[in-house]
């Protein structure tokens, strides 16, 4: 019975210790991209916002590791480009974000003996993304399956995969309202191996290899000067620069991110009594 007694309380005390690591999360702020699209930071008529959860489980006092899901929707346009080969193309997107990310944090100080602290972030990330524009004001079309670029036909490039890996890092700085509730500023990018997340990377295929292969809309999709007043009505010859294969596309986060340290009981505790053991009184 003692021995029974001994192991139960031990337990319990491994896991009110461990659990006293653990912190829940939520994240809100804004989010943009750059790309053939824009390459503005933060463009204000086509920044949107980002809301996430995130868990975080401390490793040491400076280092956590951080597992979290964000959504957000990025976007760009041509019309809100000033240069005039940008705005004659008059090509646009939105997409959503659905981003699952682990990702490790790192702190200068630790926040149990300091209120403030810098720190940075790092990790791997799959996202889910899905391109798409209006035709006209109304009838949202998805850009992917159109080949808007001749993916998918003969003699063009594979079309470009809607779930993929991307390399998330940042910093900020946090400030620890109390022992257990933390509030940071952070600015996150996320590196893609794609430059399709705008749906525009390379060349103009031929309109007839797209007509025969995916239809007139696709045609209609690939190329858009022809909607603007005075616009050029002739699509471009194939193999004429449609974007910039060169660069990858990459979007970003901005926003705050509020922590929560389970395991407490509510209370303020200091970093002497994290594991849920008395303190010694004199």
């Amino acid at each position: 019975m003692i021995r029974l007694f001994t192991f139960i309380i031990i337990s319990c005390t491994a896991i009110s210790a461990s659990a006293q690591r653990f912190h829940l999360g939520v994240f809100g702020g804004l989010s943009a991209y750059n790309g053939d699209l824009t390459d503005k930071v933060f463009p204000r008529k086509v920044t949107n916002g980002a809301i996430g959860i995130t868990g975080n489980y401390e490793l040491t006092d400076n280092f956590m590791l951080r597992a979290g899901f964000t959504f957000s929707r990025v976007g760009g346009a041509d019309r809100y480009n000033t240069d005039p080969e940008l705005l004659k193309r008059n090509l646009a997107f939105e997409t959503a974000i659905n981003e699952f990310s682990l990702m490790g944090e790192y702190y200068l100080s630790n926040l149990y003996d300091n209120r403030f602290s810098p720190y940075i972030l790092g990790g791997l990330a799959v996202y889910h993304f899905n391109p798409y524009a209006f035709n006209g004001t109304t009838q949202k079309i998805f850009l992917q399956p159109l080949g808007t670029e001749g993916q998918g036909i003969a003699g063009y490039g594979k079309p470009y995969k809607l779930t993929q890996l991307a390399i998330p890092f940042g910093g900020g700085v946090k400030y620890a309202l109390t022992d257990n509730l933390h509030l940071g500023l952070e600015l996150g990018f996320r590196k893609l191996f794609t430059d399709y997340l705008d749906d525009v990377s390379s060349y103009y295929a031929d309109p007839a290899d797209l007509l025969a292969a995916h239809g007139q809309l696709a045609v209609d999709m690939s190329y858009r000067g022809d909607e603007l007043p005075n616009g050029d009505p002739n699509y471009p010859t194939k193999g004429y620069q449609r974007g910039g294969p060169d660069q990858k596309d990459f979007y970003y986060f901005m926003g705050l991110h509020l922590t929560y340290r389970l395991g407490t009981g509510g209370n303020a505790t200091s970093r002497r009594n994290r594991t849920g053991c008395p303190v010694n009184v004199y």
